[in-house]
């Protein structure tokens, strides 16, 4: 076959073809990403008030972590997980799914909590092999919150307040929040002895899953989206029934300051969340406006994780926040933010002034004014109608416009775009910082 063959397998034709993302792997750009800057910047400020310092993990992990950390038996490891081994040195390792674990490996390998406790959150992207769909993606972002250090249940409240904190802040309140305890280890065998004789009694309307997990892993039983086992769950014992005073006394702790701090709340006793290292106090925040994906924010107590993964014994809580869900909730409500747009657009009528030009912007720029410059000048650039017309479009309050005879004088001119539009004053490009501060002031 001749190089130049059109044969739809030859190379040309291969790199013709078009490449797309990953399936269930999303590209955000502008105007879009406008508003993932602009709830991270609120998670930010929040996460500052409560005094929780930003940590920042490796999204590659050694598989062990996960296997001991998220749950042998967790549908993550045994179904959804990116994992591969590295052919240069035959490590098995895996993308991660969740970020708990790996941020209570960097705070034994780090030893970060020598001191005392610490408060700690991140931002950034999971890895789960799912059907991608509305709210559930293959590469999806993250919210968590970690307290590493405290065993006390007013931590437990605190990261909950924190969470509805967060959510009424960017225009979510209202957003259910559910509670359960898992109690102690004790208190769970207990329960689990009560569960298997339960389901026992009832196998012949168990489904292959629940029948699967019945013996390594009944409490995930409970957590069933099978219509037709919906009964007999509800009639299952309740973990609660089986805790002692110690764990009532921490559950009720969290209850109370919850309803001191105004953060509506029920408790929901098949709440269990998917993975295998909680205790005490779980949680969800919960809507019924995304269907299937309505869990927005989920966590609790995990005081046993730090031994498994081979530290000392270190209680800790925290949560996860999925933030395409938070974002989708915002567009179903009708909040979706307005992207910022510059201040002011350059309208520049000779190439010839682009050098004075990209000094007085420069200079504006550096006194917090957002400049969008006209691009193109130098190539023969745009009529000015046509410049008009995209600094219209741009959303900008202002056009600056370099007329030549402006120039010639020092000047440029300060149209408004918006109010008052087609106003316009000369100033001069030596004091074009003054005007920059009345802008800045108005703002």
């Amino acid at each position: 076959m001749s190089l130049g063959s059109t044969d739809g397998n030859t190379p040309e034709s291969a790199r013709a073809r078009r490449l797309a993302a990953v399936k269930g792997m999303n590209d955000i750009f502008p105007p879009e990403s406008a508003q993932w800057e602009w709830f991270e910047q609120h998670v930010r400020e929040v996460m500052g008030q409560y005094a929780y310092g930003a940590i920042r993990t490796p999204i590659l992990e050694h598989t062990q972590l996960f296997v001991k950390g998220t749950g042998e038996t967790t549908d993550i490891v045994e179904k959804e997980m990116y994992s591969f081994e590295d052919r240069l040195n035959g490590e098995q390792l895996t993308l991660r799914p969740e970020n708990t674990p790996g941020v209570v490996r960097a705070a034994i390998e780090h030893n970060l909590t020598y001191d005392g406790g610490k408060r700690l959150y991140y931002i950034g992207p999971m890895f789960r092999h799912e059907r991608p769909q509305r709210g559930r993606y293959r590469q999806f972002y993250q919210v968590g919150a970690e307290a590493l250090g405290f065993a006390g249940a007013e931590v437990d409240a605190e990261l909950i307040v924190l969470a509805s904190h967060l959510l009424t802040r960017i225009g979510l309140p209202g957003v259910r929040v559910e509670l359960n305890s898992l109690g102690l280890p004790a208190e769970r065998q207990q329960h689990r002895v009560a569960l298997i004789s339960h389901f026992e009694r009832h196998a012949e309307l168990l489904d292959a899953e629940a029948q699967r997990r019945l013996h390594i892993n009944p409490l995930r039983i409970l957590d069933t989206k099978n219509p037709a086992m919906q009964e007999l769950v509800a009639h299952a014992p309740q973990l609660l029934g089986f805790l002692g005073e110690a764990s009532l006394k921490h559950f009720e702790t969290v209850q109370a300051l919850l309803t001191a701090c105004g953060v509506a709340w029920s408790i929901n006793p098949r709440a269990v969340r998917g993975l295998d290292y909680y205790s005490h106090t779980v949680f969800e925040f919960v809507t019924d406006e995304l269907g299937a994906q309505g869990t927005l924010c989920g966590g609790g107590r995990y005081d046993g994780l730090f031994e498994v993964l081979g530290g000392k014994p270190t209680p800790a809580v925290g949560w996860g926040l999925g933030i395409e869900r938070v974002l989708e909730l915002l567009r179903v409500r009708g909040l979706a933010t307005v992207a910022p747009v510059p201040d002011a657009y350059a309208v520049i009528q000779d190439a010839a002034d682009l050098p004075l030009a990209f000094q007085t912007l420069h200079a504006l720029r550096r006194a917090g004014v957002r400049v969008q410059m006209h691009a193109g000048a130098q190539a023969g650039g745009a009529s000015m109608k046509s410049q008009f017309k995209r600094a219209d479009g741009s959303g900008a309050r202002f056009a600056l416009v370099f007329g030549q005879q402006e120039v010639q004088q020092g000047a440029l001119i300060v149209k408004s775009l918006r109010d008052g539009a087609g106003a316009q004053e000369l100033r001069l490009l030596a004091g074009v910082a003054d005007w920059a501060a009345t802008l800045q002031s108005r703002t």
